[in-house]
């Protein structure tokens, strides 16, 4: 069961300063966090927990950033609703480099030229209206133009997007895990709604050691798009797994979480070569 942690405050410069503090501190696990403007003006901070929260190491960042007096954090279940499909009403299609996602009823906003990706709303992550996405497929769209990659990992697919990005604009094959089965079926179904079954193969799998991410590598191109703590968790097998002059793309991640994402893969021996930022998310290009 999903975990919120909510607090509203009056000012968006301290919902700001808040959520970095919290999306760079290691004792909460590198939280998911945002903040949404309310009718009365002020700010509310949402925090994302897996499992219950360290709610003393909460309070503390708080404090820390806030001071004593700034209120405390509500943690409640999150509510069993489809939040993709409450999140995509009335969104607009996105660009991103070469790349349109959109759905079905813009489909008339394809121009010559556009590699257009339809993406309905549906019970996975991933529309490319995140900064996250639309943040790694401006750099799929970048890379394509400098490199031939053979073996490729979409590693937590969610809604399949990436994947159907490269096999629609390199025509190559990808291999699209996750470890949430509602993702990979989520992901079959829209490669197939794209016309790229046949590139795409959708997985479930947790982890490298699951045979059907082994057996494909060593891989010229990985590209992850989580959230930062399993990022540096990941780390090690990533690039145990990563071809000679491999690249490895990350995203998913605050800007304040870089450093520490950035320092576990230069740790395994990869070098940053660019970085990108979209609405305070970052997207990491690495190279062995």
């Amino acid at each position: 069961m999903t975990l919120i942690a909510s607090l509203n405050l009056a000012k968006e410069s301290d919902a700001t300063r808040l959520i970095e503090a919290i999306g760079e501190d290691e004792a909460l696990g590198f939280p998911s966090a945002a903040t949404t403007e309310q009718d009365d003006q002020s700010w509310t901070v949402d925090v994302y927990f897996e499992e219950q929260p360290d709610e003393a190491a909460l309070a503390r960042v708080l404090a820390e950033v806030l001071g004593a007096d700034a209120g405390q954090f509500v943690v409640a279940p999150l509510p069993d609703e489809d939040w993709v499909a409450k999140s995509l009403e009335g969104l607009k299609p996105v660009r991103a480099g070469r790349f349109l996602v959109h759905g079905s009823h813009d489909r008339d906003k394809i121009q010559p030229g556009d590699i257009a990706i339809e993406i309905e709303a549906g019970e996975a992550f991933g529309t490319g209206h995140h900064g996250t996405t639309a943040g790694c497929l401006e750099e799929i769209d970048r890379l394509g133009k400098l490199h031939d990659y053979k073996s490729i990992l979409d590693l937590g697919t969610g809604t399949g997007v990436l994947a159907i990005a490269i096999a629609k604009a390199w025509q190559k094959p990808v291999l699209a895990t996750d470890i949430d089965p509602i993702a990979t079926r989520v992901t079959a179904e829209n490669a197939a709604l794209n016309g790229v079954s046949e590139l795409i193969e959708a997985a479930t799998a947790e982890g490298f050691g699951n045979p059907v991410l082994a057996d494909r590598a060593p891989y010229d191109l990985i590209v992850a798009n989580i959230l930062a703590g399993p990022l540096i968790a990941l780390a090690p097998d990533v690039a145990a797994h990563l071809a000679p002059k491999g690249t490895v793309v990350l995203s998913g991640l605050l800007t304040a979480q870089g450093p520490a994402v950035t320092a576990a893969y230069e740790a395994e021996g990869l070098k940053l070569t660019r970085t990108g930022e979209q609405e305070g998310w970052l997207t990491l290009t690495l190279e062995r």
